[in-house]
């Protein structure tokens, strides 16, 4: 059987996309690459991609916005990790996170694999989102 080689997308169900995507934009240095709006059922996407190609983030907006707000603690998504290449890589988004006035929590050692250290945020629903440095070789 073929082998899963890597996330392709992920999406995540924000309150409004006009909010959240000039953040995602802004903060992570996503790009937007194609927008689809479904006025009959309320439905909006939004398809986000890294600079490299790498990844997509599709932010989605569902008609019922009504829904109480992200908790980790509630079955589904808990956190989105995002790798960096080294150390100085992740003191360099802290560095971003500050000059854009996102609140974080200075990069620490990981809990959960040894060596790693990680920054935690949260995006404007409150999403969390992490900086991640694997221990370099």
């Amino acid at each position: 059987m073929a082998k899963l080689m890597s996330v392709h997308h992920l999406a995540l169900t924000v309150t409004d996309v006009d909010r959240s995507v000039p953040w995602y934009v802004r903060v992570l240095d996503l790009e937007e690459v194609t927008r689809r709006e479904e006025p009959d059922t309320g439905l909006r996407k939004v398809v986000l991609r890294s600079a490299g190609d790498e990844f997509s983030v599709v932010l989605v907006q569902h008609a019922d916005t009504g829904r109480r707000g992200f908790d980790e603690r509630r079955t589904g998504l808990d956190h989105v990790a995002f790798r960096v290449h080294s150390a100085a890589e992740l003191a360099e988004w802290e560095s971003r996170l500050q000059e854009f006035g996102v609140h974080y929590q200075d990069a620490a050692p990981s809990r959960t694999f040894e060596g790693s250290r990680v920054v935690v945020f949260r995006d404007p629903d409150g999403i969390q989102l992490e900086i991640w440095a694997d221990p370099e070789l």
